[in-house]
């Protein structure tokens, strides 16, 4: 328990600090950070359930989306200033240096099994991204839709 609250507010410390890096306004800083500290904490959970790294991956994307989509709304600025820091500790960094590492080591095998599982992890990430904008877009759509019909009637 006490490694899984080091490495969420480690989580929380690197996306505040790439939000800096990235020129975020003052004022979201602390909510991108939230929103890193979220998605590793859910990442975490579903390792310790085991989930596997691939479906961890998902539904930490998946809940980082829906904090980046939720804090856009209701501070009234891009989902991009966001989710964008906020997806980073979910990032397979080190897939990508294993697979390097083995392919220099001339271990094809291993980085080839590296290699699969880094693309897995970065299609979830795209995936559950895809998911959750396309969630807000259709209630937001049907949201449009019912103010509509509320103005045309008499």
């Amino acid at each position: 328990m006490v490694q899984m609250l080091l490495q969420v507010t480690g989580a929380f410390l690197a996306v505040v600090t790439l939000s800096v890096m990235f020129g975020v306004p003052r004022k979201f800083i602390i909510y991108s950070g939230l929103g890193g500290a979220i998605g590793w904490m859910i990442y975490l959970i579903g390792e310790y359930m085991g989930a596997g790294i691939v479906m961890s991956t998902f539904i930490a994307a998946l809940f980082a989306s829906l904090t980046a989509h939720t804090c856009a709304r209701l501070l009234k600025s891009p989902v991009t200033v966001f989710l964008i820091p906020g997806i980073l500790p979910l990032v397979p960094g080190l897939g990508m240096y294993r697979i390097a590492y083995n392919f220099v080591n001339g271990d094809t095998k291993q980085a080839g099994f590296y290699f699969l599982q880094t693309m897995e992890i970065a299609g979830m990430i795209a995936l559950a991204i895809f998911v959750m904008d396309s969630a807000f877009r259709m209630l937001q759509d049907r949201r449009g839709k019912q103010g509509q019909n509320l103005r045309k009637q008499p």
